[in-house]
């Protein structure tokens, strides 16, 4: 097997893989102990069995630029092959500013062919490759050098079987008519949105029962700090405070570093430094936060009113669709997407696009009683009334 560790062989590399149909592509990364994930390993294969496979290293290649491989991310000529690319995506777009297009997600393709949601990489290997993993090297520090042969065969494992994985799951999408539906989802994956945290927005990922407007303004004020410090010196957010101590603080709304120390929940590294003094100084804004400008809770799916026996209805028809189309139901519609249909709500993921045509239509045509579900057998059916 071969490491890449200079610009000039990842270009080689990258220059080869221009010329084929497609190049499966995984990555190993470290998050426990910093914000930004910790690229520490690239594993790429070209197709067929004797393909070459190799690994990019760019921490013994500590020099080496990635922009051969951003710009075969480019070439839109090859198809990029990732399973369950979502933190890989990410690490490319913080990193580099590009992602990979066309992209291919093996995880998405395996639920729009009705593998479950959110197959793991093992059972589609074990599935469609017939094949096993060796699971040994599972929990390796990947940050760690030098890596052992054995590390190295387990993590060109998830490159090389992805190709059978890949070419079975094409063919499959090909054949059912389904690239559009595959492509919609895909198209969240290359959002820039989906990777963009804001630290005014923290708050909203903050779980809380309280409506008070003024306890939330702590909390958006507590949580804006902790992201903008967790991004800035690369550090987890639970480093800085967890989700229970700033509930805790805003509660009790420290203002002097005395009244910080009688946390109950505070990390030490809190109590002390910059990240005590940002923590004052958010109290502070929490508390003088106008009342026009403080956050608003979300009461809206609380005082829907659910028709029961509709939503019940909506979860048969969900379950006889998902079944027909060999989709996973969630993939389709949440049982909070039901529950909102049934209490009248139109805009939704459930009733756009390809989920619409396999769901939304008779989902709809059910609500304003144009349809009705007849059973026989196992088999729920939709009828068509009037």
């Amino acid at each position: 097997m071969r490491t890449i560790t200079t610009t000039e062989a990842l270009a080689e590399f990258c220059a080869a893989a221009k010329a084929q149909p497609y190049v499966t592509i995984d990555t190993e990364f470290l998050r426990e102990r910093t914000y930004w994930s910790k690229l520490c390993l690239i594993q790429m294969a070209l197709p067929g069995a004797e393909g070459e496979a190799v690994l990019v290293d760019p921490i013994e290649g500590e020099g080496m630029s990635l922009e051969p491989l951003y710009d075969l991310f480019r070439h839109e000529a090859t198809v990029k092959v990732f399973h369950a690319a979502r933190q890989d995506l990410e690490i490319f777009f913080v990193e580099g500013g590009v992602f990979p297009v066309p992209l291919f997600d093996t995880q998405v393709a395996a639920m729009v062919c009705g593998y479950g949601e959110q197959v793991g990489y093992e059972t589609l290997v074990k599935k469609i490759a017939k094949a096993s993993l060796d699971k040994t090297s599972r929990f390796t520090d990947w940050s760690r050098r030098p890596l052992s042969a054995a590390q190295k065969e387990y993590a060109l494992a998830d490159v090389t079987h992805l190709r059978v994985v890949y070419e079975s799951l094409a063919r499959q999408i090909a054949k059912s008519g389904r690239e559009r539906w595959v492509a919609e989802e895909l198209n969240l994956l290359t959002d820039p949105e989906t990777y963009t945290i804001r630290p005014a927005e923290a708050w909203q990922r903050v779980k809380t029962r309280t409506t008070s407007g003024r306890f939330l303004a702590l909390v958006k004020a507590l949580a804006e700090f902790r992201e903008s410090y967790a991004q800035t010196n690369n550090v987890p957010r639970s480093r800085v405070m967890k989700d229970d101590a700033l509930l805790e603080l805003a509660s009790t709304r420290p203002q002097t570093h005395e009244e910080l120390g009688r946390s109950r929940l505070l990390l030490r590294e809190g109590r002390r430094g910059d990240i005590a003094d940002g923590i004052i100084a958010a109290v502070k804004a929490g508390l003088e936060m106008k009342p026009e400008d403080m956050p608003k809770p979300d009461l809206a799916r609380e005082q829907l009113q659910v028709n029961p026996a509709l939503a019940d209805l909506l979860r048969v028809l969900l379950k006889a669709k998902s079944e027909s189309l060999s989709v996973a139901a969630k993939l389709i519609a949440s049982a909070a997407d039901l529950d909102a249909i049934a209490a009248g709500e139109r805009d939704l993921p459930a009733l756009k696009g390809w989920r619409m045509e396999a769901f939304g239509e008779d989902a709809l045509r059910l609500c304003k009683g144009e349809i009705a579900l007849t059973a026989r057998g196992n088999e729920v059916r939709v009828v068509k009334l009037g």
